[in-house]
């Protein structure tokens, strides 16, 4: 994988500015998203501003992709903005990539600065990975900082070893307990959500000791663009790198996680990967809680599917980590593209061994 550059760490009176990318929803639920703007400033000691469209309403925002594209190369040109955090994902942001060209991917590329978010947001990840700069697969400002009561212990903290110091990051904490079931925005002042125990992080293949840069982000997002050729990163980027993989909350059926990996099986990607991470499934879709027991049974569905598509393609050495909190559900820890990091079976960790920001 080619060098990225990395952004300048986070201080405690920066300015960020948060950005609309995909729907719409900061504008629709205006409370939810001053919950979070509050407990972000008073967690990390930021301020938090919005790009010009990034509080419009769900319709503005979709019917103007210009829009978002601006707001992303305005937050990037903005000498007062540190960093840059998406509101939430969605599922459009990819009709940005007609109205990108090379002077867009300069932009980022001579405005080196945090670039944070998840889900549809992988899109724009896919932007800043081609452009060269380091950016981090996080929490959104609704989905994560916005959290009902709080933000969670564990991504103050995670998200201050990662953001705001330079030294490694070390050994990934595991979370103890998380949160899937489905939120109502619509609610002021919303009661804190119930979390359920966590399992731990599963190692379901491999014994041997690996290290590499991370690369990947949400599958379903990365499924719709790999054939777009703006934007996929060459095969070589995949050399030795660990990719990490998380899916959206749409009720993902084994089934098509297997479709999936047997794409990036066909393309040569597992070939030349050192490892895998999965996080745990996301859902928010549940009607009542034996929906939600039913779906946390097919957990180790998944495991079985992963482990059926690397057969398929003769990486049966692959070292593979799933039920990681980095995706659809509550806490999501960050990981930062192009950071070199470890996965150790023997002492069941996954480590980042450098810093992703200088």
């Amino acid at each position: 994988m080619k060098p990225l550059i990395k952004p300048k760490a986070l201080q405690s009176g920066d300015t960020i500015a948060s950005i609309s990318l995909s729907a719409g929803l900061a504008g629709l639920f205006p409370h939810r998203y001053q919950q979070g703007v509050k407990q972000i400033e008073e967690s990390f000691g930021l301020k938090v501003i919005p790009t010009p469209h990034a509080l419009c309403s769900p319709e503005e925002i979709y019917n103007h992709p210009d829009w978002r594209l601006e707001d992303m190369m305005w937050a990037f040109e903005n000498p007062e903005v540190k960093g840059i955090l998406s509101n939430i994902g969605g599922d459009d942001t990819i009709r940005l990539l007609p109205l990108m060209n090379e002077k867009h991917f300069e932009t980022i590329r001579n405005n080196p600065k945090i670039f944070m978010g998840l889900s549809d947001t992988t899109v724009n990840h896919m932007m800043c990975f081609k452009a060269g700069l380091a950016s981090f697969y996080s929490p959104s400002l609704l989905f994560g900082y916005a959290e009902n009561g709080g933000i969670p212990d564990i991504i103050v903290k995670n998200t201050k070893k990662t953001l705001f110091s330079t030294e490694a990051v070390g050994v990934l904490p595991e979370s103890k307990e998380f949160i899937v079931d489905s939120v109502d925005w619509k609610i002021e002042n919303p009661p804190k959500r119930e979390r359920l125990p966590s399992s731990p992080w599963r190692y379901i293949q491999g014994d041997k000791v690996v290290s590499g840069p991370l690369i990947g982000g949400c599958m379903d997002v990365l499924m719709n663009i790999a054939i777009v050729e703006k934007l996929w990163p060459a095969l070589d980027e995949f050399n030795n790198a660990i990719l990490f993989l998380e899916d959206s909350e749409e009720q993902l059926p084994p089934e098509l996680l297997l479709y999936w990996l047997r794409n990036l099986g066909a393309q040569g990607i597992l070939k030349r990967i050192s490892g895998l991470l999965f996080s745990r499934p996301g859902n928010d879709l549940f009607k009542n809680k034996e929906e939600e027991k039913k779906w946390l049974a097919k957990y180790p569905e998944f495991d079985e599917v992963i482990l059926k598509g690397l057969k398929e393609f003769g990486r049966t050495d692959l070292p593979v980590v799933t039920n990681m909190d980095f995706g659809h559900t509550v806490p999501q820890l960050i990981l930062p593209y192009g950071v070199k990091a470890e996965i150790n079976p023997k002492k069941k960790t996954v480590s980042l061994l450098e810093s992703g920001v200088v």
